[in-house]
Order: structure tokens, then C-alpha cells, then sequence
């Protein structure tokens, strides 16, 4: 069990070893103001990358579209330049890749648009694949992931078989694999596959330290593309109005400060916060362009300390460790849409798609909690907190 990490020692692994652990990397020169290879930008305040050996020139901030609600929002990104979109065919039971597909239909020929499925056999996936074409109103997607998949042994050579008759069709142009997990062997497995994977989704942000940093610094040599998502750390910025949210996990700068830190670590190509308004797409926009300073790292040094007892690093330490065998980091993390994104139905959704024995548990009355989270998280609190919003 690792011990809960302190705030030296955050500062000395989560904020300072992109620079030192990964500054080794061949591929790090795309990061390099004007270096070699790197895109040139067409507006003022953007800054593209390669996305590994895909080619693709995208905006280092892309977009997360799984909360968005307004199609006016995806748009203006559009229109500002960002041209990255991500969806899935399970967000909003599918109203997301229609809503997605509709904001970006006169913009298609300049968007990078990624989807998933989380199908476990070949017909089923290619079923969805046609459902997220038709939604989406395109003809072919740009990327295709294999959606949340935390073990190597769920990249299965069905899935693999799926994604290769999708490129043979030009359904999709490359193919892609995301993960919540936030430990490194999802990401070896993948570039260990790498001639059939070309792009891996991770959930990536400054509460993380080495071993992650040097999967990522792996998989950019490997030439597999990197897109981080999770940035914010649990999404932490703002609730909606009328909501009543017990923490509200929020520091003056804490969001611009975590995406700028993702971006400065060299290996990682793009990104996708999640954005809901003008206001936080502004805010994103600022961070291709602004420094990481030495105040931001005192921000998000105060913000780990602060989110420590509440945020899930999905570590994956805590696997098989409730006697009542609930998937402890899952509920966390629907925890937190409600809490971080404010995304109350959101978090529901995701909790009653639970088993139903799952469900039935009230972690308030066991007598103690025999899962013990290496980084500090009120485990038994947050748990009843979810039973207590959803079940």
C-alpha cells in the first residue's frame, strides 16, 4: 500500500518531473516554441501539435463535449479554431453525438472528431460505429476509441479486428483505446500494440506522478498518440445554479493552472477538459498560450491538499478490497459529476447503470471501512454521500 503523499513530495514529483524526468524525449521538440516539426499556428492564441503518427495536427486543448448542453458553446470553439471534438455513443444516451453532430455540421472538413463505444463483440461495436456516424452526420470518423478499458486484457483481438474493417471501409481513419485508470499498464499494453493502435484517451492531471509521466514519455516515442482527459482533477470549477453541493472544490485559478500544467508535459499531444460555457471555454483558450508560473504551482499545491480527503486519482489501489464488493474508484467518479461538473443526472445515470446489489449496500451501516485509499480520500464518506444523492 503506498503511503499518502505529502505536499513536498507532490511538488517534487507532480510539478517538476515533466520537466526533468521526460525533457529526455525525442518527440519533446513538438512542445518547442517554432521547433522543427511542429505546426504553424493560423490564429493568434492557438498552438497545434502532431498527434503521434496519426499525422493529425490538432489544437493542444480540444474539447470535451460528454457534459455540454449547449450547441452554441461547441460552435464558437469551432469558430475560435479549437478543432479537436471528443464524444461517445453512451453519453446522454446517445443525445450527445446528435447535439455534437449538429453544432459541428457546416465545420466537418476542419474537425478532428473522435467517438467511442464501449461494445465487447465485433457486431455490436460495428453496430454502434453506424449509429455514431448517422448521429454525428458524417461519414467517417477521425478517431475511434474502444471506450473505458483499464486492463490489457480488454483489448481484445475482436475489438482489434472491429477498428481494422472500419479503416478497410473508411469509417474511421485510426483507431484508439481510452482509459480511466490512471496507472501506466493500459498505456504499455497499448503501445505494445501500436501497429494496430494508434491513439491512447488517459486520464492525466497534476495529482499524478512518475510512473504515469514515463508511460506517457513511452507511448509519445512509441509514435502513439496522447489525448489527457480527467485534467481538472474531478472537474472541480463550478456548480449549477439551484444545486446544493456539500464541497465545493474550488481554488481562485485552480482549473487554468491544472490544464496548463497537462500542457506543458512534453509527451502529451491534446487535451479535453470538459466545457459547458463561454466562460470556461475563454478560460481553456488562455492556457494554449500562457506559461506555467511558479504561482501556479502554489495553486495547485493548495488545491491537492485541499481535494486530497474528496478527489479519486482512480490509482486502482483499492480493487477488490470492499468486502461488500463495491467498485469503489467507479462510484467515486460518478460522484464526481455531480460534485465537480454539477452534473447531477449525469452522476445518477452512471450510478444506477450499477448491478443492483451494488446499489443495495449502505456503506453508513458497516460498523468501519476496510478500504484504506494510499492518497487520502474519505472513502466511507464519499461512498455514503453517492448512496445517499442516487440510490
Amino acid at each position: 500500500m503506498k503511503n499518502v503523499s505529502s505536499r513536498r513530495n507532490f511538488l517534487a514529483t507532480g510539478l517538476t518531473l515533466p520537466a526533468t524526468v521526460l525533457a529526455s524525449t525525442s518527440r519533446a521538440r513538438f512542445l518547442a516554441d517554432g521547433a522543427p516539426g511542429l505546426p504553424t499556428e493560423t490564429q493568434p492564441g492557438l498552438k497545434f501539435r502532431v498527434l503521434g503518427k496519426t499525422g493529425l495536427k490538432v489544437t493542444s486543448v480540444g474539447f470535451g463535449c460528454m457534459i455540454t448542453s449547449d450547441p452554441s458553446v461547441i460552435e464558437k470553439a469551432a469558430d475560435l479554431g479549437i478543432n479537436y471534438f471528443d464524444t461517445a455513443r453512451v453519453y446522454s444516451q446517445g443525445n450527445n453525438e446528435r447535439m455534437v453532430g449538429g453544432a459541428l455540421k457546416t465545420k466537418r472538413k476542419g474537425i478532428v472528431l473522435s467517438s467511442k463505444s464501449g461494445a465487447e463483440k465485433k457486431q455490436e461495436a460495428m453496430a454502434n460505429l453506424e449509429k455514431s456516424l448517422s448521429e454525428l452526420g458524417t461519414d467517417h470518423l477521425d478517431i475511434w476509441y474502444l471506450h473505458g478499458k483499464n486492463k490489457a486484457s480488454q483489448i481484445t483481438d475482436e475489438w482489434l479486428e472491429a477498428q481494422s474493417q472500419a479503416k478497410k471501409e473508411g469509417k474511421i481513419r485510426f483507431s484508439g483505446v481510452s482509459t480511466h485508470d490512471s496507472q501506466p499498464d493500459i498505456l504499455r499494453a497499448v503501445i505494445a500494440k501500436r501497429e494496430q493502435v494508434d491513439v491512447v484517451l488517459t486520464t492525466f492531471n497534476f495529482t499524478m506522478g512518475a510512473p504515469m509521466l514515463e508511460a506517457i514519455a513511452e507511448a509519445d516515442e512509441a509514435g502513439v498518440g496522447v489525448v489527457a482527459m480527467k485534467v481538472m482533477a474531478g472537474g472541480f470549477r463550478r456548480n449549477k445554479a439551484g444545486e446544493k453541493v456539500t464541497e465545493t472544490l474550488k481554488r481562485p485559478g485552480a482549473m487554468l493552472a491544472a490544464l496548463k500544467w497537462v500542457l506543458k508535459t512534453p509527451g502529451v499531444h491534446t487535451t479535453i477538459p470538459s466545457i459547458t460555457d463561454t466562460d470556461q471555454l475563454d478560460e481553456n483558450m488562455k492556457a494554449m498560450t500562457a506559461s506555467f508560473t511558479l504561482e501556479d504551482e502554489k495553486v495547485l499545491a493548495a488545491q491537492l491538499d485541499y481535494i486530497r480527503p474528496l478527489y479519486c486519482r482512480m490509482c486502482g489501489e483499492c480493487k477488490g478490497t470492499c468486502p461488500k464488493g463495491l467498485p469503489v474508484a467507479d462510484m467515486l467518479r460518478h460522484l464526481s459529476y455531480a460534485d465537480g461538473y454539477g452534473e447531477f443526472f449525469l452522476a445518477r445515470e452512471s450510478f444506477m447503470e450499477l448491478p443492483h446489489h451494488v446499489r443495495r449496500v449502505r456503506c453508513n451501516l458497516c460498523p468501519s471501512c476496510s478500504v484504506a485509499c494510499p492518497n487520502g480520500v474519505r472513502v466511507r464518506d464519499r461512498l455514503a454521500r453517492a448512496q445517499e444523492l442516487f440510490a
